[in-house]
Parts: structure tokens; C-alpha cells; sequence
């Protein structure tokens, strides 16, 4: 079996070496108010087979499961995207997507560093369902777990985990065209996206989340954007900086 680590500093070597002896490293990210998630790094280098990732799970379980994975396909099974697969978790189906390498960036951290700072490998994300067996795309899943695993093969113009039309504020200026330089994310859940530091209130107004996206596509970059943090920029052509908690 795979030996299960925790998401720790990256070490290549320590790394190399559970792959050359478990077969692959599996990276666990633990996570208070998004979806946590685990996936493996060396299935593709040792095996040429896709990397596994999944989410909303207990961390421990996702885990397991990569093992479970991991261990099929040591023994020379390739992991199909329009099977069923009944065996993974008790009484339901897991199936299997494709990740676009457009969230490679956003959850491969370490894979990506692994395998030298590159996105040539691919990899398949483990979807669970919910008790019916009902997947995340089915009519009936249970709205509850809707968020608790994002679908890695869509959804690239939008990753946030919110819906589309999420309420957030923002100011008449955003809206007529000055940039987004200072995004919060509230305690409560609540977006902010403002272009100055100290905003005029009384020229609030209430917008879609995905307005927001779609006037500047980099906004992006912030979905996961932990609970009570918060970004700024200099300019529109910047790269976020993040603060947390304690910095806001």
C-alpha cells in the first residue's frame, strides 16, 4: 500500500521516495471553511496513469481511497471515466472525471513542483455520491453536499464554490469601470470587492458573484479565499497579495 502524509513542506526527495516505494505520495489538505482534499503524486511518473484527486470527505477516508486506487492500478488496472465503480465506499457508485489542467494550478500544488514545475501528467478526480447515488450532476443530489466537491472538468470561467448568482458588494465605480484591487471575504461568509481601501458605502450596491467574474476574469485566483482574509493589488496588471486574519 501507498503510505498516507500529511500536506507538509515540500521535499522532493522525501517525496521520490515514498513513490519508489509505495507506488505514489499522497498530498492531504485540510481545509476549516472550504472542502479539504486529497491526491496522489507518482502514479503518472511510475505508472502512466493518470493522478487521483478527491474531496469533502474525511481527510483520513480520502486517504484511503487513493490507496485503494493506487493499489488496482499497481496491479495493472487503468481507472476508466465511464465506469461505475461499486467497491471504493460502502453501499454507493464512484465514478471518475477528467481534470482540466486549467485547475492544476488551484490544487496541485506540490504535484505540479514534483514534476518540475510542469502540468504534463493528467489526472482523473474520485466523485462521490450521496446516499441515493446520485452524482453532483444529477437532478436529485442532495443540494446539502453541493459544494463539498468541485467538478474539475467544467465550470473554468467560474471556481468559486459559491453559486453564480451569490449576492456580493461591491460600488457604483466597480460597476462603471474602475479595476478590483481590494477583495474580503467576511466572517459571515459574505464577499466584498472594492477598488479602494476605504470605499464610499453610500454608493454600495449589491451584484452577482459572477458579474464580478466576469468583468475581470483574475478575480478568479481568489475562490479559495479562506473566511475573515483578505487580497489587494496595486493595479489591475498585479498579482494578488493575500492577507490573513490577523493582517485584514
Amino acid at each position: 500500500m501507498s503510505q498516507n502524509c500529511k500536506h507538509d513542506e515540500f521535499n522532493r526527495d522525501a517525496i521520490s521516495g515514498f513513490v519508489e516505494k509505495y507506488g505514489c505520495y499522497i498530498a492531504m489538505i485540510e481545509s476549516d471553511d472550504l472542502p479539504s482534499f486529497a491526491y496522489s503524486i507518482g502514479l503518472y511518473e511510475k505508472f502512466e496513469h493518470p493522478e487521483i484527486i478527491c474531496f469533502g470527505l474525511h481527510i483520513d477516508m480520502m486517504g484511503n481511497l487513493i490507496n485503494e486506487v493506487a493499489a488496482m492500478i499497481k496491479q495493472g488496472s487503468k481507472i476508466q471515466t465511464d465506469v461505475s465503480y461499486p467497491d471504493f465506499l460502502e453501499n454507493v457508485d464512484v465514478k471518475f472525471i477528467p481534470v482540466s489542467k486549467s485547475f492544476y494550478g488551484d490544487y496541485f500544488g506540490y504535484g505540479t513542483r514534483y514534476y518540475k514545475d510542469s502540468t504534463d501528467f493528467s489526472a482523473l478526480q474520485l466523485v462521490w455520491p450521496d446516499k441515493e447515488n446520485n452524482f453532483p450532476w444529477d437532478e436529485g443530489f442532495n443540494p446539502d453536499w453541493k459544494f463539498k466537491q468541485p467538478l474539475l472538468d467544467r465550470n473554468i470561467d467560474f471556481k468559486f464554490y459559491e453559486e453564480r448568482n451569490l449576492g456580493v458588494f461591491t460600488t457604483k465605480e466597480v460597476l462603471e469601470g474602475d479595476p478590483v484591487l481590494y477583495v474580503y471575504h467576511d466572517d459571515d461568509g459574505d464577499w466584498q470587492f472594492h477598488t479602494t481601501a476605504d470605499p464610499d458605502l453610500n454608493n454600495a450596491i449589491l451584484v452577482c458573484l459572477e458579474d464580478i467574474v466576469k468583468r475581470d476574469s483574475s478575480i478568479n485566483e481568489l475562490f479559495d479565499l479562506q473566511f475573515g482574509c483578505s487580497a489587494f493589488r496595486t493595479s489591475k496588471n498585479d498579482k494578488w497579495q493575500r492577507l490573513n486574519e490577523e493582517e485584514s
